[in-house]
């Protein structure tokens, strides 16, 4: 009797079978080309699926989890999809994020064709893929940069102008056209420590406990969630030390009705005007959280690599804990890599609570 020697059965590969893998390299498919590699025994080279290359013969392919374990295997990169570079996503993000050093580093602002041409890519180009993945265009980028080193040197800088220039601000006309809309205020009450700036606000309820909102006149620069309404108001002079507060009235009570409504179903949206204060890299990230839509999560990871800094999640979980706006800067959508919840400004428990309510409403 003959023994029938059972065949291994082929196993996932990134979720893929073997012959998944094949058809991929053999429809040239590049929408998993960052998932593994192939290597060709006639040839000697490793390639990515989607390589222009002819299509070996099956028998003569093995699959790759990675190019460094493709290297390790004797194989060599092939010449023409140059799989040891990265992939095309990962070089652009390279890209993005050696034009931000430069942007950060410079003492004054480049035009974008310039800029573009130090990254190697056309301005076009340069400006899609910068948008797409910071979330402001290369200009907002660095008009947000240098506007954090005028409110640094405002508080350095003997007088007002000089902190204008060391921010790298070729004039002032050009700084004063924007500075209220930058700062909040004009630079000279900013040096003061916002003394005369009045912000409204007022505590209510909502569905997750107490609720503060509190607007200056560019829009609303606090939603604060708690249990304490004390303790919410302390944490709001504790923010803007030297502004006069001042107890809403009967027309803000309609901003407040608007806010706790939005609370309450975010898929409404929020149609007030938001006064964002941070710093230019905590506008990124904000701008990046405000575009994950209602039921769906992020990872601190992906955050980051939109923002075309992959290596600065803890920064961007930074980020996310300075978030002064709560649900209307949805930073209760980010999670861990493994799907678990991380720590919520406003407790995990309200976080595990709006996602779960946000998950109904989608």
């Amino acid at each position: 009797m003959t023994t029938k020697t059972k065949q291994p059965r082929s196993q996932p590969f990134h979720h893929l079978t073997n012959e998944e893998l094949w058809q991929a390299v053999r429809k040239k498919d590049g929408t998993v080309s960052d998932q593994f590699v192939f290597g060709v025994k006639t040839t000697g080279v490793y390639c990515r699926s989607n390589c222009p290359a002819r299509l070996p013969l099956r028998k003569n392919v093995t699959f790759f989890a990675t190019p460094q374990e493709a290297r390790g295997a004797g194989y060599r990169p092939c010449l023409r999809c140059q799989p040891d570079r990265g992939s095309l996503n990962e070089r652009h993000a390279e890209k993005i994020a050696q034009a931000c050093r430069i942007i950060e580093s410079a003492e004054t602002s480049f035009p974008l064709n310039e800029l573009a041409e130090k990254v190697g890519l056309s301005p076009h180009h340069f400006h899609r893929l910068f948008k797409a993945r910071t979330g402001v265009t290369p200009k907002a980028y660095s008009t947000a940069h240098r506007n954090k080193r005028v409110r640094t040197s405002l508080s350095e800088s003997k007088t007002v102008t000089e902190a204008i220039y060391a921010a790298g601000y070729n004039s002032n006309s050009r700084f004063y056209e924007s500075s209220s809309a930058s700062l909040g205020m004009t630079p000279n009450l900013f040096r003061e420590g916002g003394s005369g700036t009045t912000i409204r606000f007022a505590v209510g309820e909502c569905w997750l406990g107490t609720i503060l909102v509190a607007a200056s006149g560019k829009g609303i620069c606090a939603i604060h969630l708690g249990d304490d309404p004390e303790a919410l108001i302390h944490d709001l002079e504790d923010r803007f030390d030297q502004a006069e507060l001042v107890g809403g009235d009967a027309e803000f009570e309609k901003i407040v009705a608007m806010v706790v409504g939005f609370v309450n179903d975010p898929s409404l949206g929020l149609d007030l005007p938001l006064d964002i204060r941070g710093t230019a890299f905590q506008q990124r990230v904000w701008t990046a959280l405000r575009q994950i839509p209602v039921g769906a999560t992020a990872t601190y990871t992906e955050i980051a690599e939109r923002i075309g800094q992959p290596k600065s999640i803890r920064a961007v979980a930074g980020a996310c804990a300075a978030n002064a706006l709560a649900v209307a800067i949805p930073c209760h959508r980010v999670i861990r890599t493994d799907g678990s919840l991380s720590g919520y400004r406003w407790g995990i428990e309200r976080k595990e609570n709006l996602l779960q309510r946000e998950q109904e409403l989608a």
